[in-house]
């Protein structure tokens, strides 16, 4: 590890997209020592921030300096399936010099593969084991790993190098609560520089302070996120106090700039009365005409420039209120009557072992949770019944239209935009109504254009929903795979107001417990070797895995 102070810091950093998106301009921020929790609403740059810091993108213009090693660990974790665990972690040359040793090779090439590296297996075996994958030995392939232990490894690989500086991307995406469990206390033991990305409040209250990218700048707020909340509040409470002032001081300008309009008409009729009947002397009737219309100028002026700052002092203070906007949708064609024939599972066996040994239906709108360990077959399970995977044995029959959207949110194609790619799912609709419905989640005028692949996370996850819900024929039971990842705290609002106008069946895997309650389940499924449902009291526990 570097033994000078490790810090991150941009200057006049300033990054465009290809297509001209504009995410930074001149943006100046610096990391030090602890613990920091990188926030704000999706698309405000966050993933873009890291990928620049871990050396992924190039500034369009300014700088990264950084003091120190980097590691870095993306939002979407992809392994080739042919690699082997101790390939992962980076340390499949030192154990083979390492064993070629101990079987009398002494070729100085093995030792210095090796160099002061002769307890890797042991670190490397005690590093998956905090972690809580002691289970998967170094030689095994990464082939059966489930996208929660492909993030644990690659968490496990970065802490096996020992960087000063730590940077990790919604890192409990796809983790059950015993690997964020792990997580946190990996996360609570790192003594370095660390700026995290997420919208996990209980790995956000670990942090020291709260750096919060609004509008291409960095507010900063000492304490963890509870704290920021707090203090975000007041500060609200005081713009909207702000914004009332500013209101009530515009409607007083207004009122003013009448009423002096109001009587520099009455002077003028007076002072055109007076000339009409010529009772004064021309030259004076003339002086004071010039003299009441000057006055009448600057009285005029004088308002005018009063209501001017009142309504820039109230477009400062509603600047000042951040206003989340939610999505708003009306989906009539996603209906399905109550006791109609929705999804059957009949005998079925999925790859992997995983059973669903009697048969299993789904009637009506119903909202299904399915919830198990990180491994237990859920995204198998969902891929079998879109039709993605085949069974090993038996049958699962889709009655109505269905649409499946995975984790990857690979639904969308990065070389189209957003309009295009829903106008793929809906050929027949116009370009104004796809528009039109477009604008319901939240992609408005030059939005709806943006290419796919410049989306952040959650703006991939709203197009992609968007693509689908939106698509022809209309599903009629959905299912979504660990909806929330990607996803700040705003984002899994609109998710959850976006559902409450969809009418057909739904089948939701996800970890995320408040977020399932908030979306009116009315059935539990557990995952475990089978599939078993659970009463609505034992979800906590199925879901926490509680001993």
């Amino acid at each position: 590890m570097s033994h000078s102070p490790t810090s991150l810091t941009c200057t006049s950093l300033t990054f465009t997209w290809p297509d001209g998106t504009s995410v930074f301009d001149g943006l100046q921020v610096a990391f030090g020592p602890g613990r920091t929790g990188l926030i704000g609403l999706n698309g405000s740059g966050k993933s873009t921030l890291l990928k620049l810091l871990a050396g992924e993108l190039t500034p369009t213009e300014g700088a990264v300096k950084i003091v120190g090693e980097v590691g870095y660990l993306p939002q979407n974790v992809t392994l080739d399936t042919a690699l082997r665990v101790d390939d992962v972690l980076g340390i499949a040359a030192t154990r083979a010099a390492l064993h070629a040793i101990e079987t009398g090779d002494v070729r100085e090439e093995h030792f210095a593969a090796v160099g002061d590296d002769w307890d890797v297996e042991e670190r490397a075996r005690t590093t998956l084991d905090q972690l809580g994958l002691g289970h998967i030995g170094l030689d095994r392939t990464t082939g059966e790993v489930s996208g929660g232990e492909s993030v644990l490894l690659r968490l496990a690989a970065l802490l096996l190098r020992r960087p000063d500086i730590l940077l990790l991307d919604e890192p409990t995406n796809n983790l059950d609560l015993h690997a964020r469990r792990r997580l946190y206390a990996a996360v609570e033991a790192w003594s370095g520089v660390l700026v995290v990305v997420s919208h996990d409040r209980e790995l956000l209250d670990l942090v020291d302070q709260i750096a919060d990218l609004h509008e291409g700048e960095i507010s900063w707020y000492g304490g963890n996120f509870s704290a920021y909340e707090a203090v975000l509040a007041t500060e609200q409470e005081a713009a909207e106090r702000m914004v009332r002032v500013a209101e009530s001081d515009l409607r007083r300008q207004k009122r003013d700039l009448a009423d002096a309009q109001v009587k520099l008409a009455r002077r003028k009729r007076y002072g055109q009365k007076i000339q009409d009947s010529r009772s004064q002397p021309k030259i004076l009737m003339g002086a004071r005409k010039r003299a009441a219309q000057e006055s009448a100028g600057k009285h005029r002026i004088l308002h005018e420039e009063k209501l001017a700052e009142a309504k820039e002092r109230l477009d400062d203070a509603v600047e000042a209120v951040r206003d989340d906007d939610v999505i708003r949708v009306d989906l009539p064609q996603t209906l399905v009557h109550p006791g109609s024939d929705v999804l059957t599972l009949s005998g079925l066996e999925l790859r992997y072992g995983t059973r669903v040994l009697r048969e299993f239906e789904l009637r009506g709108p119903e909202r299904v949770a399915l919830i198990g360990r990180n491994g237990a077959g859920k995204t198998t399970l969902l891929r079998t019944i879109a039709g993605e995977l085949q069974p090993v044995s038996g049958e699962a029959l889709a009655h109505v239209p269905l649409r499946f959207l995975p984790q990857r949110l690979d639904v969308l194609d990065d070389g189209l935009s957003v309009v295009e790619n829903v106008a793929a799912y809906a050929p027949d609709a116009t370009n104004n109504r796809i528009r039109a419905r477009l604008a319901r989640f939240l992609f408005k005028g030059a939005k709806a254009d943006q290419q796919a692949a410049t989306l952040s996370g959650g703006e991939r996850f709203r197009a992609a929903l968007a693509a689908l819900l939106l698509a022809e024929p209309a599903p009629r039971l959905l299912m979504l795979d660990e909806p929330t990842n990607n996803l700040d705290m705003a984002s899994v609002k609109q998710l959850s107001s976006a559902l409450e106008s969809y009418q057909g069946a739904l089948i939701v895997a996800s970890h995320d417990l408040p977020f399932l309650e908030s979306i009116g389940i009315t059935r539990w499924l557990l995952l475990d070797g089978e599939l078993k449902e659970i009463t609505q009291e034992k979800r906590t526990e199925a879901v926490g895995y509680d001993d």
